[in-house]
């Protein structure tokens, strides 16, 4: 196991080396520069040409890279052009709430998917099935941005259930109760905005395995000595179909990604995704290319997770 794992990390390591020149390459090729847009119009020219100088920006592609690697090693992530501190105390701010936002969103994926897709592959070809199917085609349908601005209009605007913006409420002082509550309220509805569209694709898949388990010899086996159909279903079903699901925890992870960017931007939840997107319309490249560069990581770690995981589910995937 331990070289199997030894292995994978190995095979990372380039893949985040070549993560971050194309992070660097994507954003040295967008429009403008660092200083676009941010200073009055009216200055010289011949003193914008001095800060660039000065900023390293008229240097060529490979020499900025060399010493933006360099500063990462040393933990300096560069300076925010716009907020005018350091990308690593920006971050710092905001990935906390986007660590919650995950970590619900991820709890609630678990808690509809699995009872979901457990009740389909055992009733399949019902009429419960058949609308828990239903549920799925329209969520693999409909787009994250679409279905949690319909979240936000319908259950925030119209009803007045939840907040329509930041993440807690003005005034709360941090480690009451108050606060905490606030804090929840503020997260409900954007998380649950992403399992219910992130949550179909384990519902199929946990689905698919439960009928194609029925069908096993060891599941007609198990009948025929006289084994009860809650026993069948509970020892040996259930188990083998949801070992598999463990093992897409990592991707399950690396999912909300997307999912936690464009969600933040809806609601108004100032975490990495809606930093991300600011950043991106005022081209603060320190920042973009950071939080990519972190997106990124985090994706190929969420992927070496699930092959772990997967690994001690079936032995069989190691590589020898």
């Amino acid at each position: 196991m331990w070289k199997f794992t030894v292995r994978r990390i190995l095979i990372m390591i380039p893949q985040i080396i070549l993560l971050s020149v194309l992070v660097f390459l994507m954003a040295k090729a967008m429009p403008g520069d660092a200083l676009s847009g941010l200073i009055d119009p009216n200055v010289d020219p011949e003193r914008l040409e001095e800060l660039r100088e000065k900023m390293g920006l008229n240097d060529p592609w490979y020499v900025q890279y060399v010493d933006w690697v360099k500063n990462l090693f040393h933990g300096d992530l560069g300076t925010s052009f716009r907020y005018k501190m350091p990308v690593t105390e920006l971050i710092g701010g905001r990935i906390v709430n986007t660590f919650w936002l995950s970590l619900l969103s991820l709890l609630l994926i678990y808690l509809i998917s699995i009872p979901l897709g457990i009740i389909s592959g055992r009733y399949h070809d019902t009429w419960i099935d058949r609308a828990i199917t239903g549920y799925t085609y329209i969520g693999f349908a409909t787009p994250l941005f679409i279905f949690g601005l319909v979240m936000l209009w319908f259950f925030g605007f119209s009803l007045g259930l939840f907040p329509t913006g930041g993440s807690v409420s003005p005034g709360l002082t941090p480690g009451t109760f108050e606060y905490f509550l606030s804090k929840i309220n503020h997260l409900l509805l954007p998380a649950l905005s992403i399992a219910l569209i992130a949550t179909v694709g384990t519902v199929q898949y946990l689905r698919n395995e439960i009928i194609d388990t029925k069908q096993k010899d060891f599941i007609l086996t198990a009948r025929a000595k006289g084994a009860s159909e809650s026993r069948v279903y509970n020892r040996h079903i259930f188990r083998n179909s949801l070992l598999p699901i463990a093992a897409f925890f990592g991707y399950e992870l690396t999912g909300l990604i997307g999912g936690t960017v464009f969600i933040e931007k809806i609601f108004g939840y100032p975490g990495m995704g809606q930093l991300f997107l600011e950043s991106i319309t005022t081209r603060d490249y320190t920042v973009v290319t950071s939080l990519v560069l972190l997106y990124g990581c985090a994706t190929i770690i969420g992927a070496l997770l699930s092959d772990i995981i997967l690994s001690l589910v079936d032995p069989r995937i190691r590589i020898k």
